[in-house]
């Protein structure tokens, strides 16, 4: 039995469920995700102690590769419904001398250290603001605000010498001790 598939998913007010198996729609005030679910696992819409949830079960509990897509079928709708009610954010810093980055209309432009600029296009769905060397980045799909992160971060990762680079908020860079210089032999 899974832990993670059995909890019921909460349905905040103004969150709309649209269930045409297997295909699954939420619309919400942040907008409107869908997402395709396993064959062999079920989504039902319940009403539990005057609150709307919905239910993620198995049409086979023997089924092992159905069992084992249980808890991350259940994952993937918690967070569907997160992000079309509440929304989700990603913040990046820009660390180092000269490197900025700015916003013209849907991409990011860096000055990260190369002899050129980088520019980044957001992808849809994902929209940024840019206030002093630090972005954050919001959408309602966790997956795509998340890969658009990760794509910015790796066009110049922070180094371990001074931590210059582009680097996620509260992440902790492991510094390195520069190299020593020797003394008279």
């Amino acid at each position: 039995m899974s832990r993670v598939g059995k909890a019921l998913i909460p349905l905040p007010q103004g969150v709309e469920i649209r269930l045409d198996l297997p295909r699954v729609t939420v619309k919400g005030p942040k907008g409107e995700l869908s997402m395709v679910l396993h064959k062999d696992i079920r989504l039902t819409e319940e009403e539990e102690g005057g609150r709307r949830v919905l239910k993620v079960s198995l049409d086979d509990p023997t089924d092992l590769t159905a069992h084992a897509q249980w808890g991350t079928t259940r994952a993937l709708v918690a967070n569907t419904v997160e992000g079309v009610s509440q929304g989700f954010s990603k913040i990046l810093e820009v660390v180092g001398v000269g490197y900025k980055i700015n916003l013209r209309g849907k991409t990011l432009v860096m000055s990260a250290g190369y002899s050129h600029e980088v520019s980044f296009e957001l992808p849809d769905g994902v929209s940024a603001v840019v206030e002093n060397n630090v972005v954050t980045l919001s959408g309602p799909d966790k997956q795509l605000i998340g890969e658009a992160a990760a794509r910015i971060r790796k066009i110049r990762k922070p180094e371990p010498y001074k931590g210059k680079g582009i680097k996620y908020a509260g992440e902790a860079i492991r510094r390195k001790a520069g190299k020593t210089a020797k003394t008279g032999e």
